[in-house]
């Protein structure tokens, strides 16, 4: 076992079949890992009937209720440590992330040079496209801001199509992230970097979703912008030591 994309779910019927074909249609041994927060619209339903396509490489964690993406993301990233994968996956069910774009990733990381790989909209062939114009602004206005505020070296710090080395998410304490919404990507890369952990940005072009509903909500942004400010200010007194594993990465 090598490689698990997590993607949370949350209402998703309309998109999770279509995505974990997309996933499996790559053909390089990728297994798919559904967190889903008790979808009322059924989307565990439909990964239970497609897990009998897929013994073995496609699996479904249920959670009760909604309890954000970044709870979502570290049961998933327990998980995966638990199962022994080397590389771990984050992408979003909507199709906003190109499937194909992981085996990219994945070169990153494995041959690359990186410890975390970033699908990056603002590195040089990187895009946003379908976006509405204040969407865009917000977006970007928010990179450049994490970078004023943290001064970390990463130009899509909200990106949430990333690639973890099994030795990244070892070494972070995934039980004192503290974020689970907008914020809770920034924090990643920032503790993983703080690390000292080599963060490699990968050119995408972020597509805006296919079906459903955006979940970005005021709540997830005033998250970001005061999140960003606590990391930061929270950073100063606080010294960055990797938790030490007992198995070999």
């Amino acid at each position: 076992m090598e490689k698990l994309v997590i993607i949370p779910t949350y209402n998703e019927k309309d998109n999770i079949r279509k995505i974990i074909d997309a996933v499996f249609s790559l053909q390089h041994d990728f297994h798919v890992l559904i967190v889903d927060d008790g979808s009322p619209d059924g989307t565990g339903t439909i990964v239970k009937q497609l897990q009998e396509q897929h013994p073995g490489e496609l699996f479904l964690e249920e959670r009760s209720g909604k309890q954000g993406l970044g709870t979502a993301y570290i049961h998933g990233f327990k998980w995966a440590l638990a199962q022994g994968y080397a590389y771990i996956f984050e992408m979003d069910a909507d199709f906003s992330h190109n499937p194909k774009d992981l085996v990219r990733l994945y070169d990153a990381c494995a041959t690359g040079g990186g410890d975390v790989a970033v699908g990056s909209r603002y590195v040089r062939g990187g895009r946003t496209e379908n976006w509405p114009w204040d969407r865009a602004i917000l977006s970007y206005g928010a990179s450049v801001y994490v970078r004023f505020v943290t001064w970390m070296p990463v130009k899509d710090a909200t990106a949430g199509f990333v690639c973890y080395k099994r030795a990244v998410l070892e070494a972070i304490n995934l039980d004192a992230i503290q974020f689970v919404g907008y914020a809770f990507q920034i924090e990643m890369k920032f503790t993983a970097w703080k690390l000292g952990f080599r963060i490699k940005e990968v050119s995408i072009t972020f597509r805006d979703r296919r079906e459903g509903y955006s979940k970005m909500s005021k709540g997830i942004i005033k998250e970001g912008i005061l999140g960003v400010l606590k990391i930061q200010w929270q950073s100063l007194f606080r010294r960055y030591e990797r938790r030490v594993s007992s198995r070999q990465s």
